[in-house]
């Protein structure tokens, strides 16, 4: 019943100085400014990609103040998008979940999923904009058991488990699923990534959160431009290889860049590789320089 992870919402102090920095670093753009009286914020949309960046400024006492009030500016919600957002609700009246509704969205509250805020929006085609192509994934942190909040997340959201791929990381240490919601079409999914090693920094995360909203994951058609953006802005970055110098494949941009998120970059179909289907992956140049 789900298309896309087609947004994410930051809490930010200052929407307009997240917007021109969003701009600087991956060339997104101001698409509309919106109010939302469920988190009684001022929002800045950006167009990211295909896919859409909500700058949410707190507008009094709500959610978004008291987001920053506990954390400061970061990640505040995971976005998913669907083609039948009237079918969706049905479906959690059948399960007995009963959503906010503001404006064309629905939010689920972190409390009742695992700690994974959610907001859903009616599915739309975008022209992409910047270096970005679109967003893929959210991460969902845990310390409960893995396979709990993937019966959960599949009855939610009516998704098919025999299309998940489970993952297990020694690096970062976590084991857990990607619950693909269309694949091999498209590389969506929320990540269930249950914490095998306290130490690491998802470790650290999640024994200061709990089960929780971790990061997001965006995939580029231009990671040479990407990163040449970054460095030319001063933006801190680590790659998934060596070195950042010959780094082709994809980086990670510190949340101090990004006004609190942490941002996983993939270059074009790489996500594949650890996605179940790495006969997918289209082939790049051998490493040696940036492209």
């Amino acid at each position: 019943m789900l298309d896309r992870v087609d947004r994410i919402q930051l809490a930010v102090t200052d929407r307009a100085a997240a917007a021109a920095n969003w701009g600087r670093l991956f060339g997104a753009e101001v698409a509309r400014e919106e109010d939302s009286a469920y988190l009684s914020a001022k929002r800045t949309i950006l167009a990211f990609g295909e896919s859409e960046v909500e700058l949410c400024q707190p507008d009094g006492a709500g959610r978004a103040a008291d987001f920053i009030a506990r954390r400061g500016e970061g990640l505040m919600t995971a976005g998913l998008s669907t083609s039948d957002l009237a079918g969706l609700q049905r479906h959690w009246r059948g399960l007995g979940v009963d959503p906010e509704v503001d404006g064309e969205q629905c939010y689920l509250a972190a409390e009742d999923h695992f700690g994974m805020p959610f907001v859903i929006s009616p599915s739309l085609m975008r022209l992409r904009t910047g270096v970005a192509s679109f967003l893929y994934e959210v991460t969902n942190t845990l310390v409960s058991d893995w396979r709990a909040a993937a019966a959960h997340f599949t009855g939610l959201f009516g998704l098919d488990a025999s299309r998940f791929a489970d993952l297990e990381s020694g690096r970062f240490g976590y084991i857990g699923t990607l619950t693909l919601f269309n694949p091999p079409d498209r590389l969506d999914r929320i990540e269930l990534s249950q914490v095998t090693k306290p130490d690491t920094a998802m470790g650290r995360w999640a024994g200061k959160h709990g089960d929780s909203l971790y990061m997001c994951y965006c995939e580029t058609h231009d990671l040479g431009e990407m990163i040449a953006r970054l460095d030319a802005n001063g933006a801190r970055w680590t790659p998934r290889g060596d070195s950042q110098d010959d780094e082709r494949d994809g980086l990670w941009v510190h949340p101090s860049a990004t006004n609190g998120l942490l941002l996983g970059v993939s270059r074009t179909t790489l996500a594949w590789d650890w996605s179940g289907r790495p006969e997918l992956i289209h082939p790049t140049a051998a490493r040696g320089g940036r492209t």
